[in-house]
């Protein structure tokens, strides 16, 4: 396949080969034009959104709940009478949907955190598993096993981990704050590291979803991380109780993050919701310190998360939407923080799943790739329209038109 015409996100215009599911040139010209032509008009070429934090074990479960009271304990009591409900065939139905709508809208790799607790058992994993499965030929699903419930407040819930580990889960995830004393917060992560070891698994945890600015369990992860050696391999969500703590303390614990190489996953359009709500007059953002993190070289990342659930009730797969929230949240609008609201959907989320040089717009990557009609990053996000084309291991997976029609 050729695509002729393309424009990348510096600006440059190219022809772009695609043989064997992979890039095989990049550049003006390039060569002879393989079977297939597609004539790109000019229109910006990137490669496909990764959603690196996302529960499609909870997705579009809202409907049939209680409605929640828009706090984080109340979503996590309404989940857990809906996961008594569950079943492997409810829970794929439901990811699978989702699976399809982010592909449609450019996301061709999601990561999953899927509860693992005395409550929903391994129901939640075998579903989600199963509908990764039924798409793998449109998307690459992988999950992290996470336990909603908390480690010590759950008891069986470090067994549960393991045998979620054993039956497929990619990533131990974690959630030491929800812990009741420091010490079992402490232990909640010790515990998830050495499951971590066990299967030589990255690391993954929700880590200070609150408003608390007194709860600090990501210095908690983040020495544990190098004690470890787990570099690179471990990923910290939300952390949005940052933005609460003293600047003392966040300068430090952002400078041990970056020294960890921990990648921050910020999810702004469920903490935009669930964060401040006991706030009056200024009401905090409910992000993260992401430009603080972007300046101490903190790898920094942009996640979906939640999908009209007890958390949330907005949300579709939609990472270029995401993009948008990240960008207003985050106060970057300068054109070389767009450039870096991009990296949060893309090329941060590569280096957390260590693609190397197996994404992007490049020689050799695998070709994941997508392409919108307008020619500019700053136009992609401000218009907010589907990529037209989109391709996942060379393979064209979804088309999109958009169709606008003014009468008088």
């Amino acid at each position: 396949m050729t695509i002729v015409d393309a424009t990348l996100s510096t600006g440059e215009v190219i022809d772009l080969h695609v043989d064997g599911g992979q890039v095989t040139s990049v550049g003006s010209g390039g060569g002879a034009v393989l079977d297939e032509r597609l004539e790109a008009h000019r229109g910006l070429i990137l490669p496909a959104f990764i959603d690196t934090h996302i529960h499609l074990d909870k997705a579009l479960t809202r409907a049939a709940m209680r409605d929640p009271d828009g706090s984080l304990t109340g979503a996590v009591e309404s989940t857990q009478a809906a996961k008594r409900a569950y079943s492997v065939e409810d829970v794929r139905r439901r990811a699978k949907e989702v699976i399809q709508a982010s592909v449609l809208t450019g996301a061709t790799r999601l990561r999953s955190h899927v509860d693992v607790d005395t409550i929903g058992g391994l129901t939640p994993l075998h579903g989600v598993l199963a509908a990764a499965r039924d798409c793998a030929y449109i998307a690459e699903v992988t999950t992290v096993a996470f336990p909603q419930e908390g480690i010590l407040r759950n008891p069986g819930a470090a067994e549960l981990l393991v045998e979620a580990m054993t039956a497929g889960a990619d990533v131990v995830g974690g959630m030491p704050h929800w812990e009741q004393t420091e010490d079992e917060q402490r232990e909640h992560v010790r515990i998830c590291f050495d499951i971590a070891e066990r299967f030589d698994a990255d690391v993954d945890m929700h880590v200070d979803e609150t408003d608390d600015g007194s709860v600090r369990t990501l210095a908690m992860v983040a020495d544990e991380t190098v004690r470890r050696g787990w570099q690179g391999r471990v990923t910290a969500g939300h952390v949005v109780s940052l933005a609460a703590a003293d600047d003392d303390y966040a300068d430090e614990v952002i400078r041990r993050v970056a020294d960890a190489g921990i990648t921050v996953v910020s999810n702004p359009m469920t903490n935009l919701v669930l964060q401040g709500r006991a706030d009056r007059g200024l009401v905090r953002r409910g992000t993260t310190r992401i430009r603080e993190l972007l300046a101490a070289g903190v790898n920094v990342a942009a996640g979906q998360d939640c999908v009209s659930d007890a958390f949330t009730p907005f949300g579709r797969g939609d990472m270029l939407e995401v993009a948008l929230f990240t960008a207003h949240a985050a106060h970057l609008t300068a054109s070389y923080e767009l450039d870096v609201v991009l990296a949060a959907v893309t090329s941060a989320p590569a280096r957390t799943w260590r693609l190397g040089s197996g994404y992007g717009v490049a020689r050799g990557a695998r070709a994941d790739l997508q392409l919108f009609a307008a020619p500019t990053w700053a136009e992609v996000l401000r218009r907010q329209d589907p990529p037209t084309h989109v391709w996942h291991s060379g393979r064209l997976v979804a088309r999109s038109t958009v169709d606008r029609q003014l009468y008088g």
